[in-house]
């Protein structure tokens, strides 16, 4: 499996760009710990282009699940043995092989184009590879597993760039960071953090007022 450019669509070049030169500590402030610890998982940032332009896929954790229940997110999860080694193309293959288990998209329509340097999530322990990826040949999607997947949808950029979408979310505990109003959704934490950089590196970020406060159960 390998990361291939070729024959991306030219918006999409500002996100291949940043790929190639942003640095952890330009994402998120949560790093994986120096010894090694976590458990290594990937998402995959799926761009593709709709009626509206340009979107991201994105699903709904079932309300079941022990980890990040409920939560907006992107299609991923653990990487299993079979993936491969961790440090090369095993974030890849799990990336792909959790999206077309939660989101039901055939996984050969999809180019993948970039890696985000990976990241850590503190409160499930996951050390997170994003890979980013061009919808290449759009495939049917929907929930495959009630147990794992609440929703599944898709969200213009556009719509992820409007100011008037944007706000910062505020956790029962004080912990503030950016956050989306997509529908009845609040998507927050480390799904909108991710969003949040690549708008901010590819130069799609429009000014916003970071002072908008809305609590985790806001809804519309």
């Amino acid at each position: 499996m390998t990361v291939s450019r070729e024959q991306l669509p030219e918006w999409l070049t500002p996100v291949a760009a940043a790929a190639e030169s942003v640095a952890p500590s330009e994402l998120s402030r949560f790093l994986p710990p120096e010894s090694g610890a976590g458990r290594q998982s990937a998402v995959l940032v799926l761009f593709g282009e709709g009626e509206q332009g340009p979107e991201l896929l994105l699903m709904e954790r079932a309300s079941s699940l022990r980890s990040h229940a409920g939560q907006p997110s992107f299609p991923g999860g653990a990487l299993d043995p079979e993936d491969g080694d961790p440090a090369t193309t095993g974030p890849l293959r799990a990336a792909l092989r959790e999206a077309e288990e939660e989101t039901g998209l055939d996984p050969t329509g999809v180019q993948i184009f970039g890696v985000l340097p990976k990241l850590y999530i503190p409160v499930s322990g996951f050390v997170v590879t994003p890979v980013l990826a061009w919808w290449r040949r759009p495939s049917a999607i929907g929930v495959v597993d009630p147990a794992e997947t609440a929703r599944v949808f898709t969200v213009p950029v556009s719509h992820l760039t409007d100011p008037e979408h944007r706000v910062t979310s505020v956790h029962p505990r004080g912990h503030q960071g950016p956050a989306f109003l997509v529908g009845p959704a609040l998507v927050w934490g480390f799904t909108a953090g991710v969003i949040d950089r690549i708008l901010h590196f590819a130069g799609w970020e429009r000014p916003w007022d970071r002072s908008k406060q809305v609590p985790l159960d806001w809804h519309a």
